[in-house]
């Protein structure tokens, strides 16, 4: 098997401020991997959260590439993958969610079927997707509410965590009032502490929001937990829930959890914290970062296995150089093509 490594700037279509930075654009590293003719794609973006660049980013890639020449077909190194025999203790999670990714893109193409069949599922996966809205005026959220409303999106999540808390309880508010038939989300990213959290929830609740992600500071989630106990909204976490050890603890004691497959590992992880979840009384929650509809395209796949779906990383781009996943009707769905199931958009390579 011969790799390939390439890297593209994502531009955003505009800075999506949360609490705890302003995003304009991420660098995306994507790994090609091809083998008798047939090539699979995956992708990992740069992360200032998770300390991740594009120079990190290749060279993690790099090594596991070598570590592919051991194997003789696509089949097998995504078992041994999914084992975890491929890829090294120390591989950041969304490099192993990316070279799986590629592998599963590659194996699905030789096989003539859609990554979904591969994972057990056979009809086409399609989800009603959030579409964000940053931390921004009362005004300019209203205004995007009504556009994404009138698009088609059933699901806003409206970011929180500004300095004074009443601008989060206006800025909901106003997308409330400018789109009063849709779902509404909100994340705080960590911004909150307890205090804060249980008097705001509250004024939140009343204003319809169906669920909160993370509102408290990754690193306690036991403080998480309890908050969740006492919460008249569900409580889902995302900082505090990194991998099936995290999710763990908390299942049971909150009401979901986030799963984005670049910090759990990958879609066979994910399943994993699914499996785990079944019967526990929390939900799934499928996210993402930013990246392009490459990467966020194995996620999809996994797409009816999730309560809550947040996969618009694509659709905050300026320029997305895939297609295959659509999203902006506010509906993410596969294309049943071999693999993934995406192309690069006008027929580039």
């Amino acid at each position: 098997m011969r790799t390939g490594l390439h890297t593209v700037r994502l531009e955003l279509a505009e800075p999506l401020r949360i609490s705890r930075s302003t995003m304009s654009a991420r660098d995306a590293v994507r790994l090609t991997v091809e083998h008798e003719g047939v090539t699979g794609h995956g992708e990992a973006v740069s992360s200032v959260y998770y300390r991740l660049d594009a120079m990190g980013l290749a060279r993690h890639f790099t090594a596991v590439g070598a570590d592919l020449d051991r194997f003789s077909d696509p089949e097998t190194a995504l078992e041994a993958l999914r084992t975890g025999v491929l890829a090294a203790y120390g591989t950041p999670p969304a490099v192993t969610a990316a070279v799986e990714a590629a592998l599963l893109d590659l194996v699905g193409k030789r096989a003539g079927r859609p990554v979904h069949r591969l994972l057990g599922t056979d009809d086409a996966p399609v989800a009603a997707t959030a579409r964000t809205i940053g931390i921004t005026s009362p005004s300019r959220a209203a205004a995007q509410a009504r556009a994404l409303a009138a698009s088609g999106f059933h699901v806003l999540k409206v970011k929180a965590g500004a300095t004074d808390p009443e601008e989060d309880v206006e800025r909901v508010r106003a997308v409330r009032d400018s789109a009063p038939r849709v779902r509404l989300l909100l994340d705080p990213n960590g911004a909150w502490t307890a205090g804060r959290a249980a008097a705001l929830l509250p004024r939140f609740a009343a204003l319809g929001v169906e669920a909160v992600e993370q509102p408290l500071a990754p690193g306690d989630p036991e403080g998480l937990a309890t908050l969740a106990e006492r919460s008249p909204l569900p409580v889902i976490a995302d900082e505090d829930a990194v991998d099936l050890e995290d999710v763990r603890r908390l299942a049971g004691r909150v009401h979901g959890v986030n799963v984005k497959l670049a910090k759990c590992g990958g879609v066979y992880a994910a399943l994993r914290i699914a499996e785990l979840l079944d019967g526990s009384g929390t939900q799934l929650m499928l996210g993402c970062l930013a990246a392009s509809t490459l990467g966020i395209a194995p996620a999809v796949h996994l797409a009816d296995r999730a309560r809550w779906t947040d996969l618009d990383g694509h659709l905050l781009l300026a320029h997305d150089p895939w297609t295959g996943i659509g999203g902006e009707d506010g509906w993410v769905r596969v294309s049943g093509s071999p693999g993934l199931g995406v192309a690069p958009r006008g027929g580039a390579s």
